[in-house]
């Protein structure tokens, strides 16, 4: 049973809104592409494959990233008890866990059509790379935002199996999407990340940080508009993408406090409500 609790705790089971920041993009996508007047069985049942996809991937990444920065996390308040920066789990053993995690991922990814599985497949040097990239580059968060919005693409391709335009154009405005709330949570660190010498957007723009949020979710936002303007989507999106302005600028942007680093971590959650209004402001829009 400790074992089990360890590996919870290397996988951030407990903390949903990981694996479901992964798990929105894919269901964006997919509900894009998706012609709802056909069988809604093979929706729901690509719907359950991408969570399932997501819940395993993220777990993995979760484990990669411990490993890559178990010296880094032993450093921080936050994340000094993380069981391989404490030493509970040996690098040994949680490298095997993610091998294992990945091949159940890839039992999961070889439902779908080959374009899919092998644009999957292309993405995984950037699931891999992006913890080592706050070591170089102050922009870690557009790197995560590449990686975990790549599902959008794959949502699409799915139904599809080919690109175009729009779907491109959303997995841009996901991209500011990341931008804007992961600097929101890069602001529970930032005091220890400056210590130590980590990168992120939240250190880049600690003296303009409203400006740099508010310009990611404008972008987001206006895209958005654009995607129903393009798809023609009824006017019920339209009154969506008002509950989606509210969540953005007031609850997000004018509520956080980002001196506080419980009022942080409570606006990066919300962004699992955001994921869902977006979500069903695009099924509204298309029946």
């Amino acid at each position: 049973m400790s074992q089990l609790k360890l590996f919870i705790d290397l996988t951030r089971l407990k903390r949903p809104i990981g694996f479901m920041l992964l798990f929105w993009p894919c269901a964006w996508g997919l509900t894009l592409a998706y012609d709802f007047s056909k069988n809604l069985n093979n929706y729901f049942y690509f719907l359950f494959l991408f969570f399932l996809g997501s819940v395993l991937m993220r777990s993995a990444g979760c484990i990669i990233n411990d490993i890559f920065d178990k010296e880094f996390d032993s450093k921080v308040s936050r994340t000094k008890n993380r069981p391989v920066a404490s030493g509970a789990v040996t690098v040994k053993l949680a490298i095997s866990y993610s091998i294992f995690l990945c091949l159940l991922a890839l039992i999961v990814l070889l439902n779908f059509n080959s374009f899919t599985i092998i644009l999957a497949l292309g993405s995984m040097p950037l699931a891999f790379t992006y913890p080592l990239m706050k070591r170089f580059t102050y922009w870690p968060q557009l790197f995560l935002g590449v990686t975990f919005n790549y599902g959008l693409i794959l949502g699409w391709t799915s139904v599809h199996g080919e690109l175009s335009l729009i779907p491109i154009l959303f997995y841009v405005g996901a991209i500011f999407w990341t931008l804007g709330y992961d600097t929101i949570y890069g602001y529970q660190d930032i005091n220890d990340d400056e210590i130590i010498g980590l990168k992120s957007t939240s250190i880049k723009f600690k003296s303009k940080p409203y400006f740099f949020l508010v310009t990611c979710y404008l972008i987001l936002f206006l895209i958005i508009i654009l995607l129903g303007i393009l798809n023609k989507f009824n006017n019920m999106f339209f009154f969506f993408t008002i509950l989606i302005a509210y969540h953005l600028f007031y609850f997000q942007l004018k509520k956080v406090n980002l001196n506080d680093p419980s009022s942080c971590l409570d606006c990066f959650k919300s962004n699992n409500v955001f994921g869902f209004l977006v979500l069903s402001g695009m099924v509204i829009g298309k029946i």
